[in-house]
């Protein structure tokens, strides 16, 4: 009975402490733990919100190791029924075979059809070790409902870089990675990912959008976006420009194209209040209606300071011109995130964060409410 005692003591004292982890104001839920399901540890997260109002969650499984391809890595994705509070088990999205068989770096959007989600990730050889003759391979995938199936992953290298590649500048190209996270769709149904590809032997990256104007049948290249980048959000502005955020070490960069993310600015900007560590974000747009009419605020998620914790969201009421710090969410150890907005108006924030530095990431959806996150500015 004294065992049995301390047993339920413990597992009180474990959810108090896990309760704890999140301020006011935040719901948290843990989504994956080192060790969970057989996996030694998890990473990069992506999150959207599909179009029947399931929250939709994806993975890095990274089975033996924390580290990057060419490591054996599953994409797995949870979705949620009840903005996020309960998650489904585990699906598995593309499943590695092994050292060079793996897949990563899963970003998401949706389709112009309803219930349609398209995923775009990489996996074999690694982002370094890739060549225009043996590259890490792009893939898609789609799921036509809602995140609770997915189609088996096709090839889509081709279309962006390599030997294979009819274009004869990008047949020489060595690497193309997507930035795991959001993708977009535009109003006119284009969808579109963007790519950090590695050109030549420079240890350099630079930004270029994939686009799909046939829900995935097809894709394109646009012209560069940026030069040393790596990985990048895409959103669209008011008045059909595309804006996309750039990662980078100090002052966030950014470039627009005004023809619907075919050409860029010749050269980036940058933004004067938005900085943090070289580090994975998320930017979308959050989008509803009052008493004063239709509201648009864009949102983007990063860590503060120069190092990777600290994960906040700021916002933007200007189109992205200028941006505020709303709060920070994750007030410890903690790097890429990905942004959705629930059915109920909430804003739901997928993070990978840790206590200390030298643990695994946990993998943690957090849900808050955007007058919190902008000191009640939203009612105002």
């Amino acid at each position: 009975m004294k065992t049995a005692k301390i047993f339920i003591a413990f597992i009180m004292l474990s959810v108090f402490m896990t309760n704890m982890a999140a301020q006011e104001g935040v719901e948290r839920t843990l989504l994956f733990s080192p060790g969970d399901y057989g996996s030694r540890n998890y990473r990069i997260p992506a999150v959207i919100t599909a179009s029947d109002g399931s929250i939709v969650s994806f993975t890095d499984r990274r089975k033996f190791s924390e580290a990057d391809l060419p490591e054996d890595i599953d994409i797995v994705c949870r979705y949620s029924t009840d903005n996020g509070r309960t998650w489904s088990e585990p699906v598995v999205v593309a499943e590695g075979k092994g050292r060079g068989a793996g897949y990563g770096d899963c970003a998401v959007s949706r389709a112009a059809d309803d219930n349609v989600l398209i995923a775009v990730f990489v996996g074999g050889c690694g982002l370094w070790e890739s060549t225009a003759d043996n590259p890490q391979r792009s893939y898609m995938v789609r799921s036509y409902d809602n995140g609770r199936t997915w189609s088996e992953p096709r090839d889509i290298t081709p279309y962006i870089f390599g030997k294979d590649c009819p274009d004869p500048v990008r047949q020489t190209w060595r690497a193309s990675f997507f930035g795991s996270g959001n993708g977009l769709v535009t109003r006119n149904g284009r969808v579109m990912f963007v790519a950090a590809v590695r050109e030549n032997d420079e240890y350099k990256l630079n930004n270029y959008v994939v686009y799909s104007d046939d829900n995935g049948e097809t894709w394109h290249l646009s012209q560069r976006a940026s030069q040393g980048g790596d990985e990048a959000k895409v959103t669209e502005l008011a008045d059909g420009s595309i804006l996309m955020s750039i990662r980078h070490s100090g002052k966030r960069w950014y470039n627009i194209s005004h023809d619907g993310g075919i050409s860029w600015n010749d050269t980036v900007s940058e933004w004067d209040d938005l900085t943090g560590p070289a580090c994975n974000g998320d930017m979308i747009r959050y989008s509803f209606a009052d008493s004063n009419g239709k509201r648009d605020i864009l949102l983007h998620s990063l860590p503060q300071g120069d190092t990777r914790r600290d994960v906040s969201v700021y916002y933007s009421l200007d189109e992205g011109s200028t941006w505020h710090l709303g709060k920070c969410v994750v007030p410890r150890y903690s790097a890429y995130s990905s942004l959705c907005v629930l059915p109920d108006g909430t804003i739901g924030l997928y993070v990978e964060e840790k206590q200390h530095d030298e643990d695994g990431y946990e993998m943690v959806f957090y849900r808050f409410d955007p007058d919190w996150l902008m000191n009640g500015k939203l009612s105002d």
